[in-house]
């Protein structure tokens, strides 16, 4: 039984999210909270799976309570926020600071059709619960310095790097180990909506020696670069006329997370053939198993972060279950690893 405890100030959202999460028999609603203060109280008292935060509250805000709690009690926190949509800054933060995930409110702080977000609440409330929040803070507050050593010549190569929840934080540290004479290009799919992804990339650019940009249609692929992949579509590789391009897609992948890691593999593996390493960190799911089966197929190599490392040891595992990984590291030897196969 998943524990929650609701934290919002309006009686009409907490009612509403506590009948929702009550309709799955796998989840109960321990308490309630109208403020940051209260809810810092009540989940050091009730010590909840899973604490599901607005953001936007009197007294004390989300992101002051969210701090407390994983200072006092490290707890999973599931921000469901309207500020998400009016201003993506204040949720990337949350994320930053230890958040699982967000969601936004569909039409603002009170969102009397908030009902139909029921499938994705019950569905991220339950990876939550089932994420390690010790391993997120472990590797939340250091970046590794970008290294001073010579990359190898990338020789035309690519890196994909899929992740999903926990990526916020594992990503920015993977990329601050390449040095900034990188000779492979690099696309990152990270699975986010279309708000959010700015952030991340601004992210990583403080992270990265690379110069980092979000993905355009029709932009060339060039090495020493990391792409990020946008939301709202699936980002694949093509060739045109001798010229490696970014393309967007809406076709339906295995699997409903968007943008898809299966499908930007795939892609990668069938331009560059065995000059494509895939990577997949930590996240929730099956997403990129497939690509990096596809990647392996291609002659490619292949890194997965371990189990001991992962906030949520979803995909790294099912890919490793496929048989198709060659390595299988900790979060902070994928970036030498990474060089030592990118040439």
């Amino acid at each position: 039984m998943i524990k929650v405890l609701v934290v919002d100030d309006s009686s009409f959202m907490r009612k509403s999210l506590a009948h929702i999460l009550e309709t799955d028999p796998s989840i109960t609603v321990v308490d309630t909270a109208d403020n940051g203060e209260e809810a810092v109280i009540k989940a050091e008292r009730l010590r909840p799976d899973v604490v599901l935060l607005d953001l936007s509250m009197p007294v004390m805000d989300g992101l002051a309570a969210l701090a407390q709690i994983m200072a006092s009690r490290p707890t999973p926190v599931l921000v469901l926020s309207g500020l998400a949509k009016k201003d993506a800054t204040v949720a990337f933060r949350a994320l930053e600071h230890g958040a699982v995930d967000y969601i936004a409110k569909p039409s603002g702080v009170i969102s009397y059709d908030i009902e139909r977000l029921r499938s994705e609440i019950i569905l991220k409330v339950r990876n939550a619960a089932a994420a390690d929040v010790g391993k997120l803070l472990r590797w939340m507050p250091a970046l590794l310095p970008a290294p001073a050593r010579t990359a190898r010549d990338g020789g035309g190569s690519i890196v994909v790097l899929g992740a999903s929840t926990g990526g916020v934080n594992a990503l920015p540290l993977v990329l601050s180990g390449l040095p900034r004479d990188m000779k492979s290009a690099l696309l990152v799919v990270q699975h986010m909506s279309l708000e959010f992804i700015p952030h991340l990339a601004e992210r990583l650019k403080r992270a990265c020696a690379l110069p980092v940009a979000i993905a355009r249609k029709d932009a060339v692929v060039v090495p020493g670069q990391v792409l990020v992949a946008p939301g709202g579509c699936h980002t694949v590789i093509a060739r045109h006329e001798g010229t490696v391009k970014i393309r967007f897609t809406r076709k339906n992948a295995a699997s409903h997370l968007s943008p898809s890691v299966d499908l930007a593999m795939e892609s990668a593996a069938a331009v560059y053939g065995e000059r494509t390493v895939g990577v997949l960190l930590t996240g929730m799911g099956a997403d990129g198993a497939r690509g990096m089966c596809a990647v392996k197929d291609a002659g490619g190599a292949t890194i997965a972060q371990d189990e001991s490392s992962c906030v949520v040891f979803g995909m790294p595992k099912a890919a490793i279950e496929a048989g198709c990984v060659d390595q299988v590291l900790p979060l902070p030897k994928i970036a030498d690893a990474i060089l030592s196969k990118a040439s």
